[in-house]
């Protein structure tokens, strides 16, 4: 049986394990702590993204500059809204007299189902819109359709999955779970895109996603299912579903996963984050493959945010090393070259892990995030950048720590208002009154739309009605043959009968 094994036990987890009856003296089974891992998972649920505050990106391209700072809101039936909102219309509450530690001793004894977790936890967006956050460096995916080289629109695409998780730097906030049946639309001309997404399951909680360039040139689609972890101190978000991408000009397809995501200090400490684990992107036309490694920060620190791995041809031949950070940047190089100057830090990291074993004979999550190197990431002559993240807002931090993509994603109008579906994430009462700065109204809210949708299941339960999916049904992968969520081509069509009134 697989045991987690705790080495040190703080004072505020010993009163958490006592208070389930669960002893502390002896190695703890899987079984045994499930009741605290349900809990802690239930604060996270929906694949909520806590991040640390690593260092200072340094200024991005003036392309990426224009992109990022622009917002145009305009809706599949014509009517045009244009907005450029950089700021909320009000700023986060301050979190710093609520502690997770509080949140968990009430919650001990009660019914999971029945647990609503405090407001102030959250950001404004839901978890919908936080996916749209994929879309901020859409210009990869253009740069590679422009390209005839496979190779190079390999590299862009690499870049565009890297960048997917960029945006939880610094974001504090936990996104609001999707209400059964919940969608969100995004439209953007100035990228050339437009998104919509269907929370198709509640338990498991499933979002699906499909996103078309207005000119036809790509879809990207894919189905999120979060797997959560409980480590004692930390829980992990191991990404389940089929991330793809396709060209039609070049009659390619392109699919990968998520890396695994980490939240550490969920008991007591600041909260940081880490993503680590293989990133496989496959070519399924060429064959060609791209296989990234995002690296565990390590006792010290020194691989904190790294992200490096290799292009292979179908042969398997290195033809190209990707290296960077995904806070940052990512840059290709021969490989050779990379090769050459990860000798003498592979010899430095031995060292590190010898020094590190034999002071610690039992190996141990870090208590604090570890400090990273001083400089960002070292350019190996010969390098050609291929992404850098955009600058944020230079009061992002008031808002949330969101980038400019994300102040938008909950801008409402009355003309786009009028052609929403009223299950749109922007019609939410709870998320609309925390974006306002009225946080008891959204705690309100969030209860009142919770229990409502425990009243539908219940409901439908009974008269052994089953929930009728909108825009998306369940069937294999086109590419792999895995189990995802397929669009149906219908929501553009603005056909808005018989929606369910989940607000």
């Amino acid at each position: 049986m697989e045991v987690f094994r705790k080495s040190r036990v703080d004072g505020l987890y010993t009163e958490l394990l006592l208070n389930l009856n669960i002893p502390i003296d002896r190695d703890i089974s899987r079984s045994s702590i499930s009741s605290v891992s349900k809990l802690i998972c239930k604060l996270y649920s929906s694949s909520s993204k806590y991040t640390e505050t690593p260092p200072v990106a340094p200024e991005t391209e003036a392309s990426c500059q224009g992109m990022a700072t622009m917002a145009t809101r305009t809706s599949a039936m014509g009517s045009k809204t244009t907005g450029k909102q950089s700021s909320l219309p009000a700023a986060m509450f301050s979190r710093n007299n609520v502690s997770m530690w509080s949140v968990l001793k009430k919650c001990i004894g009660m019914e999971l189902s029945k647990i609503t977790m405090p407001v102030v936890f959250n950001e404004p967006l839901s978890f919908l819109q936080r996916l749209t956050e994929y879309m901020e460096h859409t210009y990869l995916i253009q740069r590679a359709n422009a390209s005839h080289d496979s190779i190079h629109r390999m590299k862009c695409v690499a870049a565009f999955a890297v960048s997917a998780v960029a945006s939880q730097w610094e974001r504090t906030g936990k996104p609001f779970n999707p209400l059964l049946g919940e969608t969100y639309e995004l439209v953007r001309e100035d990228l050339g895109f437009r998104w919509v997404s269907e929370q198709v399951s509640h338990h498991p909680p499933i979002s699906a996603f499909h996103v078309e360039g207005l000119k036809k040139e790509f879809s990207f689609h894919g189905s999120v299912y979060p797997k959560l972890k409980f480590w004692g101190k930390s829980v992990e978000a191991e990404p389940r579903g089929i991330i793809s991408l396709e060209l039609p000009q070049h009659n390619e397809a392109y699919t990968w996963t998520n890396p695994t995501c980490c939240v550490h200090n969920i008991i007591m400490g600041q909260l940081w984050i880490e993503q680590y684990g293989n990133v496989e992107i496959i070519n399924h036309k060429t064959g060609e493959k791209c296989c990234l490694t995002f690296k565990p920060c390590g006792i010290f620190g020194k691989e904190l945010h790294k992200v490096e791995g290799y292009i292979l041809d179908k042969s398997k031949r290195k033809v190209c090393a990707l290296y960077g950070k995904w806070t940052e940047c990512l840059y290709s190089v021969d490989p050779a070259t990379f090769e050459a100057q990860r000798k003498p830090d592979s010899k430095r990291s031995e060292k590190d892990r010898k020094e590190s074993a034999q002071s610690n004979n039992v190996e141990e999550e870090p208590d604090d995030m570890p400090l990273p190197e001083a400089e960002t990431v070292q350019v190996i002559q010969g390098s050609e950048l291929i992404w850098r993240i955009s600058p944020r807002p230079h009061d992002s931090r008031k808002y949330y720590s969101f980038t400019s993509f994300a102040l938008q994603l909950n801008e409402l109008h009355a003309d786009t208002q009028q052609i929403l579906p009223n299950t749109d994430c922007r019609l939410r009462p709870d998320i609309r009154a925390l974006e306002n700065g009225n946080i008891d109204l959204a705690g309100a809210e969030k209860t009142r739309l919770e229990e409502k949708q425990r009243t539908a299941q219940k409901s439908r339960s009974k008269s052994n009605q089953d929930w009728k999916i909108r825009w998306f049904a369940p069937g294999p992968n086109p590419h792999t043959g895995a189990a995802d969520w397929i669009y149906n081509d219908q929501y553009w069509s603005r056909s808005y009968s018989q929606l369910p009134d989940i607000y």
